[in-house]
């Protein structure tokens, strides 16, 4: 601690430094510069206009960021999260990256979207059921246009259902639709009922 006291700054101060030289640095190198939305809500107005933010905590940064100006990545904990057991299906594929992002310019600056798994609650035996098929829900929600987009989950039930059995005919352990993440078939029978 005394060394940055020494040169006039506290904890936050250091970060700041470091991040925007570790930016400088990167784009010296011709290095694309990604900035969990941390160092945004810390310090936005000072990040690289070329910085790519990813939103990981939480609704509403996105459209914080495109409106200064900056590129973003939207993976919301509370929708895109793999090892949140308890988000659905459903909710993967209604999470909607340009929530109150109406701008077509701002639009644009949002690159997409990824869907993240964290360690703390798999392991070997339950990765496959845990990531299939909510994250096919939102590659979906991704790669489809927004005008060709099913306004309601079930209207995409059968089609992900499908995808499922192919999964599990090809050995991927995909957990059945209904239920939350990386849950037990009801009964057993077809993956097409489950």
């Amino acid at each position: 601690m005394c060394r940055l006291h020494k040169h006039g700054l506290n904890e936050s101060g250091a970060y700041e430094y470091f991040v925007l030289r570790a930016q400088k640095i990167a784009l010296s190198h011709g290095y694309e510069i990604i900035n969990w939305e941390e160092t945004f809500n810390d310090f936005g107005n000072k990040l690289s206009p070329k910085t790519v933010v990813h939103n990981w905590l939480g609704g509403g940064v996105a459209q914080q960021v495109v409106a200064a100006g900056l590129r973003c990545i939207v993976s919301n904990q509370d929708k895109w999260y793999l090892d949140h057991l308890d988000t659905t299906w459903q909710q993967f594929y209604m999470n909607e990256p340009l929530t109150n992002i109406t701008n077509p310019k701002q639009q644009r600056l949002v690159l997409g979207g990824e869907v993240c798994m964290w360690g703390e609650h798999i392991d070997g035996s339950d990765l496959e059921q845990t990531i299939w098929p909510r994250a096919a829900a939102a590659a979906e929600r991704l790669w489809t246009p927004y005008d060709k987009l099913a306004k309601n989950p079930s209207q995409v039930t059968g089609r992900l259902a499908h995808f499922r059995c192919l999964l599990n005919q090809r050995g991927v352990a995909a957990a059945p639709l209904a239920g939350p993440g990386r849950v037990a078939p009801e009964e057993p029978g077809s993956c097409y009922k489950q």
